[in-house]
């Protein structure tokens, strides 16, 4: 019987003792830093990067699952935030956007095909292409390394998926 209660006394001090242990507050956790299309613009005339514009809509599953799985992994992450100016644009709710003289939807018209698209774009804010469809974190960390880095100049996308990605991108991205 005292071994019973020294033990139920000794469990109750331990458990008081580590509620006293100062918490330590949770890491925030990465994101990708998304901006409008009229804020890449200019942040773009102040300090030239690529854009890329995550054309969803509200009723599209695959973009849901882009946004809980694509755009939540860390390589992602991490390579966006380097390289990108990240947009989400809803077309059927957000209203056009001059860049410059041109207008984004007028650049579109016709080369979007359904939902989710990712939009790439140069510095320039001249559009580089889109791609069509739900891209899962490994893939889309490709793509991103191909437009990001100009392999797109340099030769086509498969040769730079099966060759030059392997050996010059780490990302662990699944």
């Amino acid at each position: 019987m005292k071994k019973a209660v020294l033990v139920t006394l000794s469990a109750a001090l331990l458990v008081s003792l580590m509620a006293l242990k100062p918490q330590t507050p949770p890491a925030e956790e990465a994101k990708i830093k998304w901006v409008t299309l009229e804020e890449a613009y200019k942040l773009n005339q102040q300090q030239p990067r690529k854009v890329f514009i995550d054309l969803y809509t509200d009723w599209c599953g695959w973009c849901k699952v882009m946004d809980k799985n694509t755009f939540k992994n860390a390589e992602v992450i991490d390579f966006v935030n380097k390289k990108y100016y990240a947009v989400k644009f809803n077309p059927e709710k957000d209203g056009d956007v001059m860049l410059g003289k041109v207008s984004f939807k007028n650049m579109l018209n016709g080369k979007v095909t359904g939902y989710p698209t990712t939009v790439f774009m140069n510095e320039k804010m001249a559009l580089i292409q889109p791609v069509s469809g739900y891209l899962e974190p490994r893939m889309f960390h490709q793509v991103l390394a191909y437009f990001g880095d100009n392999n797109h100049e340099k030769e086509p996308f498969d040769q730079f998926k099966e060759k030059t990605y392997p050996g010059k991108y780490t990302a662990k991205a699944q």
